[in-house]
């Protein structure tokens, strides 16, 4: 796979890098000569959740595209499950700590669902690293903000979930049919089982060990208070948010768009809580290029 006109090779390459103490399970596309986009993923995702067709379109269209697995998510470094040796702020400061890894000097940074969050907490924090932001799927990382609810359905999942048996950590299909199923409840339209268990499967097949994945994210405490407000952000923002998300509803999408000073909102019919998905890419990639220009 080459870009149009060019010989630049779209190949992903994987590396460990030494960040902040640990190491994080990173992955590059395009040229590093492009101007650089980091992924940030949700809460328990590895950076499979970022699919390389998605990361090869934006390499595609001149972007030097990097996703990186979380702490406790894939190849990076893990804990204990429940008992997480770091805190939400270290989260945040790995988005600074991996530029430094790659020798960059700032990024545009996409963050999805907390994701978002903490490319937000990023913004505030180390606003002299941050290009421009893209919030897809997410909300307010900050407090003082009327958010709207999250949908019934998703709350009668969630109560479900809470009370269903955990698969065999050994097992590896009961894992993958769990979390796609888990997926279909995050994407109530439009979803597209093949293209989910293929994800599932890798992100499975790339993680030693899911406990932590499943527990660590949400046992990891605050640690030191990051002030701030959405007014405080200064990154050009594009807000990303599809019409059928039954965690966080579109109005948290309006919410950040009205929030963040010039801030701007593309809405994507039918999208549930995920990254844009192939049928969406003739519109979100586009604006993704042209909102990192």
């Amino acid at each position: 796979m080459t870009r149009s006109g060019e010989g630049d090779l779209l190949v992903a390459m994987e590396q460990m890098l030494a960040v902040n103490g640990i190491e994080l399970c990173t992955e590059t596309f395009g040229s590093p000569t492009d101007p650089p986009i980091l992924l940030i993923g949700g809460k328990s995702a590895s950076m499979d959740y970022w699919e390389d067709d998605f990361c090869a379109a934006l390499a595609a269209g001149g972007r030097y595209v990097i996703r990186y697995d979380h702490r406790d998510t894939g190849r990076s470094t893990t804990w204990p499950a429940g008992k997480p040796g770091y805190t939400w702020r270290d989260m945040v400061a790995d988005v600074p700590g991996l530029l430094d890894a790659l020798d960059l000097d700032r990024a545009h940074l996409f963050g999805i669902s907390m994701g978002g969050a903490l490319a937000q907490c990023a913004a505030v924090l180390y606003p002299e690293r941050v290009a421009t932001m893209v919030l897809n799927q997410t909300t307010s990382a900050f407090e003082g903000v009327e958010l709207p609810p999250i949908g019934e359905a998703m709350a009668d999942f969630f109560a479900a979930a809470a009370e269903r048996p955990m698969p065999d950590m050994d097992d590896h299909d009961a894992l993958v049919a769990m979390l796609v199923e888990d997926q279909r409840a995050f994407i109530p339209k439009r979803f597209d089982e093949q293209r989910m268990r293929a994800v599932c499967e890798k992100a499975v097949k790339r993680t030693p060990d899911m406990r932590p994945t499943f527990e660590n994210h949400d046992a990891a405490p605050e640690g030191e208070r990051i002030e701030g407000a959405l007014a405080d952000i200064t990154a050009p923002t594009l807000v990303i948010h599809g019409t059928a998300d039954p965690l966080m509803p579109v109005g948290h999408g309006e919410i950040l768009a009205r929030e963040i000073p010039g801030a701007t909102l593309l809405t994507l019919d039918d999208v549930g809580h995920e990254p844009p998905p192939p049928y969406t890419w003739e519109t979100a990639v586009p604006a993704i290029l042209d909102h990192t220009a």
